[in-house]
């Protein structure tokens, strides 16, 4: 018989049809998904699946971080389970392949920690994540410059110095966009601080991370209660309006991932699948 584990996705506040609402959700390698423990009144409780204890052993799991296919499994459903219960009610999301010995364990752990976890499950009540991201725009600079040798050539200047005025140009046109890209990040993080409950940043994205055109500079989050999203969209998407050769790119709602650090951190060794 396999030895499993058991595999920690959130700590929830108990919600009516929460269960059923997880059961009907696949976990980690298609695992059915429990609440642990299963009667806990008012006390947090976990979303919990068991999987195969081989595959979460630091060794096996080092490797496994490496590949790609699993790794996107995971995450996916990982972050399946996480929306369907932030569905239904207040969701303190765990990391990625947060594992314990077996439901015992969780259900202790929930005990020991119960004022705390209850604390930041009181703070998160009613909120959710909204991201932010400013990019400035990339321009096809080759093209320009090319493009104004040409120019610079057909009204009499070499092409040497058509270049690099064609370059001084770029460079200047680059850095108002970066001003304009620092005057945006004011205004947002303004626009923050009057309507959301809290501010995280986080690094930038670049290479394969990168989604769309232009360079990121800010990418951050805001946890922010259902009754001031739609303002805070609305005000975030208009801080650019009169900005030229800056983006602004604003999604959500997702469960509050950049404001769920979970009192103790992650599980101690001694707790992992050995």
């Amino acid at each position: 018989m396999t030895e499993e584990v058991a595999y920690v996705y959130a700590v929830l506040r108990p919600a009516e049809g929460l269960g059923a609402a997880l059961g009907a959700v696949a976990g980690v390698a298609g695992a059915p998904v429990r609440l642990v423990p299963q009667d806990a009144g008012d006390a947090p409780v976990a979303a919990v699946s068991a999987v195969p204890a081989e595959d979460f052993r630091e060794d096996a799991l080092r490797r496994h971080l490496e590949d790609l296919g699993w790794l996107e499994s995971v995450a996916r459903a990982h972050h399946g389970v996480i929306e369907a219960a932030a569905a239904r009610t207040t969701v303190l999301p765990l990391r990625l392949a947060t594992v314990y010995l077996d439901d015992e364990r969780v259900a202790a752990v929930l005990r020991e920690q119960a004022d705390a976890l209850s604390q930041a499950l009181r703070r998160l009540a009613g909120r959710l994540e909204w991201g932010v991201k400013i990019y400035v725009e990339g321009r096809p600079e080759a093209q320009d410059a090319d493009a104004a040798v040409a120019a610079g050539t057909a009204e009499g200047v070499s092409p040497g110095r058509a270049y690099l005025r064609a370059r001084r140009s770029q460079r200047h046109t680059r850095d108002e966009s970066y001003r304009a890209a620092r005057q945006a990040a004011d205004r947002v993080e303004a626009i923050g601080r009057a309507l959301a409950a809290d501010h995280a940043r986080h690094r930038v994205q670049q290479g394969e991370l990168a989604v769309g055109g232009g360079e990121n500079v800010v990418n951050d989050a805001y946890l922010l209660s259902r009754e001031t999203a739609a303002d805070f969209r609305a005000q975030v998407l208009g801080a650019v309006r009169d900005l030229p050769g800056v983006r602004i790119d604003v999604t959500g709602p997702w469960a509050p991932y950049s404001f769920t650090a979970p009192p103790g951190g992650e599980p101690p060794a001694a707790e992992r699948a050995p």
